[in-house]
């Protein structure tokens, strides 16, 4: 399938997993190709497009970084005896208080990922991940597009259903309207 890519959905790739590694992952996830495809498509008509409606890298790595546990999530476990405050407290007395800021991978020592990604830096993709690749495959074929596209990459994402990603999007764009986007670039460009 990658033999169809271009060189910016190769890049898009690649970013991805550059991304994965920055948010110390294990695994490339739909959010990493989203990122990917920004960061690779800046200058492009597709990049300028997402710009335009706010969806840029630097909106979503924000939309990422936003506090994982929040005000909801702290009551539904005090509501089970946990206090999210204290247990906060107490990692950050106990590891330092930047030990929420999630330290680099190590892949020289940490043995979770297996001899080749240690030795190579290879990070898999994740089933959904693999599924959003396996959609834009789908989405060129069903244009009859000789080759795979970055923006290929976006309709695969948004037909993809992962919720993160779903979730970013909506945020600054309706799924809708993006999908609109993307197939009048890609009916511009064939």
């Amino acid at each position: 399938m990658f033999e169809r890519f271009t060189d910016e959905a190769r890049t898009a790739v690649l970013a991805a997993q550059s991304e994965a590694r920055d948010r110390s992952a294990t695994r490339i996830e739909p959010v990493h190709v989203l990122l990917g495809v920004l960061v690779a498509g800046a200058d492009t008509p597709l990049g300028r497009a997402c710009a335009e409606r706010g969806l840029t890298v630097d909106a979503v790595r924000a939309d990422l970084a936003d506090e994982p546990l929040g005000e909801q999530d702290a009551e539904a476990l005090r509501s089970i005896g946990i206090d999210l405050d204290a247990v906060r407290e107490s990692v950050e007395a106990n590891f330092g208080a930047d030990a929420f800021d999630g330290a680099a991978f190590d892949s020289a020592t940490d043995d979770r990922r297996g001899w080749f990604s240690r030795r190579t830096g290879h990070l898999p993709f994740t089933a959904s991940a693999k599924k959003t690749l396996e959609l834009a495959l789908r989405e060129a074929i069903a244009r009859k597009d000789k080759s795979i596209r970055a923006d290929h990459l976006v309709l695969g994402l948004l037909r993809g259903g992962d919720p993160t990603v779903a979730a970013v999007i909506e945020r600054h764009v309706s799924p809708t309207e993006l999908r609109g986007v993307v197939v009048g670039i890609l009916d511009q460009a064939a």
